[in-house]
C-alpha cells in the first residue's frame, strides 16, 4: 500500500507505496463526496500503474526501510496471518510474506486493480504467490473472503492519511485483529521534512497559483502531528501505542530523473496540468527540475532525506 511513494491516495486502497504520496487534494472541499473521491483515485492510480512499475526499484530502495520497520514493529513471525491495506504494487506485503513463510499467509488489498495486477506479477516472480493473496478492496470497506477470520497483524504503508473517515476505519481494523494483535503503519511527517513529495507539489502550486489543501482533507501530511496520530489510535481502542520517527533517503541520478519519475508516476500532478497548454506544462516541469538542484551533489545526483512516522498499537 512504493513507496506508497509518490505515495497515492493510497487508500483508499492504494500503497505502495510510497508515496503514493502523489495525491492532489487542492480542489477537495471540506464537504466532499468520499465515494466520488475514491472512484477518482482508483482511475488515477490505474492510469499511473505502468509508471510505478517502471520506477519501482528506484523508489523501493528508499521505501524498503519503511517496510522493514513496520513489519518489525508488528512482530510478524512464521505462521502469522497478515493483512496489508493499500498495498499498491506489493509492499509491505512482500516483506511480510518473507517473514510468515512457510505456513503463514498475507492478504494484500488495494483500490486499484491495475496496481494489484503488477503486485501479483511481482509476487509470482519472487515465488511468493502461494503466500500472498491479492484482493481489490476499499481500505475503509474491506471486502474479505472470510469476514470472521482474525489477523495476527495488519499493516499499512502510506495509506492511513488518505482515509476520509479514519476514526471509523481504525475501529474496524482493530476488530479484525486477534487479541493482542498489532496494527503497524507508516505515514509521512510535515511537508518541510518530506521533499520527495512536497518539492514537486509546492512547485506546481506556486507556478499555477493553486492553494494548499484545506485542513482536515485527506493528504500525504494529514497525520504528520504525532500527538494527534497517537490520540486517534487510542480513541479507536488500541493499547501499548508506540511511535518511531526516522529518516529514509531516496536517490535519483539527476534532477531531470526526479522530474521524469514524477511525470510518469504522479497522476495527480498530471491531472492538475491536464487543462493547460504544452507551454505551461513544460514550464512547470522545468521549474520542478530547477527546484531539485538544491539537493544535488557535485556529481549531479539527488539525495532526498525524508522523515517517516511509524506507529504500532495492540488490540
Amino acid at each position: 500500500m512504493i513507496l506508497s511513494i509518490f505515495g497515492k491516495v493510497k487508500e483508499l486502497g492504494t500503497a505502495t507505496m510510497l508515496t503514493r504520496i502523489y495525491v492532489d487534494v487542492s480542489n477537495i472541499r471540506p464537504a466532499f463526496n468520499p465515494d466520488e473521491f475514491k472512484a477518482q483515485q482508483r482511475q488515477m492510480w490505474d492510469n499511473a500503474a505502468a509508471g510505478w512499475q517502471a520506477w519501482w526499484e528506484t523508489f523501493e530502495r528508499g521505501a524498503q526501510k519503511v517496510s522493514d520497520k513496520i513489519v518489525e514493529l508488528a512482530e510478524i513471525k512464521p505462521g502469522d496471518r497478515v493483512l496489508d491495506i493499500a498495498t499498491g504494487i506489493g509492499e509491505p506485503a512482500v516483506t511480510a510474506a518473507r517473514k510468515v513463510m512457510p505456513s503463514g499467509k498475507v492478504l494484500a488489498t488495494d483500490i486499484s486493480p491495475q496496481m494489484l495486477a503488477i503486485a501479483k506479477t511481482r509476487a509470482a516472480s519472487l515465488g511468493l504467490n502461494g503466500i500472498i493473496e491479492f484482493r481489490e478492496s476499499d481500505g475503509e470497506k474491506l471486502d474479505l473472503p472470510d469476514q470472521t477470520a482474525k489477523f495476527d497483524a495488519i499493516l499499512s504503508r502510506f495509506g492511513l492519511m488518505f482515509f476520509p473517515n479514519l476514526p471509523a476505519a481504525l475501529v474496524r481494523i482493530r476488530q479484525m485483529l486477534i487479541a493482542n494483535g498489532r496494527l503497524s503503519a507508516a505515514v509521512w511527517s510535515a511537508p518541510s521534512k518530506v521533499p520527495l513529495s512536497d518539492l514537486a507539489f509546492a512547485t506546481v502550486r506556486k507556478e499555477l497559483n493553486i492553494p494548499a489543501p484545506p485542513p482536515g482533507a485527506p493528504s500525504p501530511f494529514a497525520l504528520a502531528d504525532v500527538e494527534t496520530l497517537k490520540q486517534s489510535f487510542s480513541q479507536a481502542g488500541f493499547n501499548d501505542i508506540k511511535i518511531d520517527t526516522f529518516q529514509t533517503t531516496f536517490e535519483f541520478d539527476s534532477p531531470e530523473s526526479y522530474t521524469r519519475a514524477h511525470q510518469q508516476t504522479n497522476a495527480p500532478i498530471n491531472d492538475m496540468l491536464a487543462k493547460y497548454t504544452d507551454e505551461v506544462k513544460n514550464r512547470v516541469w522545468n521549474s520542478i527540475t530547477e527546484a531539485v538542484w538544491q539537493y544535488a551533489d557535485s556529481h549531479g545526483r539527488v539525495n532526498l532525506d525524508n522523515e517517516v512516522i511509524c506507529i504500532v498499537g495492540r488490540n
